[in-house]
């Protein structure tokens, strides 16, 4: 059968027992007995039967997609006429199906130093405040910490207030924006060795 006459087919397909879906995995299980003989590769019309009732399985499948609930939505095409398309989109169900994993399971990791500590102490950790903290003087989101970050700020002041403490003192000359460069270098560095010194003792647990 040509790819001509399979445009030809009607889109209804009868079946002596009627299949099983799983809408949310797109999958279509169709439980009706095979012919061992028209499967059998001595069978010249073996490829053409298996075209066929995929071709009807998916038909059936298709049928069943069809009539979810369909909303449409228009969204920017990103051109310079900022033309809009219309999208439909389809709302599946939740899978009814397992799948199997393709690797297994990780392994939980073992404890940190810290982590074995706060158990023991009944340390409860800090509920995460997100990465993004607003900034007053740009009037925008920006980062806690890394690239335009807001522990950054006093690296790209023109000026620096001077601690009172500090006046009179050799401490008096030192760049408070040099000052917190150092430190945050500093502290990076210690992370990481504390980070090294975690993963050491976590291999040694095992």
């Amino acid at each position: 059968m040509s790819a001509e006459d399979y445009k030809n087919l009607p889109v209804t397909v009868e079946k002596s027992i009627p299949v099983n879906y799983d809408l949310g995995n797109l999958a279509v299980f169709d439980n009706n007995v095979l012919d061992k003989n028209d499967l059998d590769s001595s069978n010249a019309s073996r490829e053409n039967h298996i075209k066929s009732l995929t071709r009807d399985n998916v038909q059936l499948l298709v049928n069943q997609i069809l009539s979810l609930p369909i909303k449409t939505t228009t969204e920017s095409t990103g051109g310079s006429s900022d033309q809009g398309a219309t999208v439909a989109l389809l709302h599946l169900p939740e899978p009814t199906s397992e799948l199997p994993r393709e690797k297994p399971l990780p392994k939980p990791k073992p404890p940190t130093k810290w982590e074995k500590f706060a158990a023991k102490k009944g340390i409860q950790p800090k509920a995460k405040t997100g990465k993004m903290v607003y900034d007053e003087a740009s009037g925008e989101w920006v980062p806690k910490w890394g690239y335009k970050g807001k522990n950054k700020n006093v690296d790209t002041q023109w000026l620096v207030e001077m601690d009172d403490n500090k006046k009179g003192t050799e401490d008096e000359l030192v760049d408070p924006r040099s000052l917190n460069r150092t430190e945050r270098k500093n502290l990076v560095k210690k992370n990481q060795r504390q980070q090294k010194k975690n993963l050491k003792n976590g291999l040694n647990l095992t």
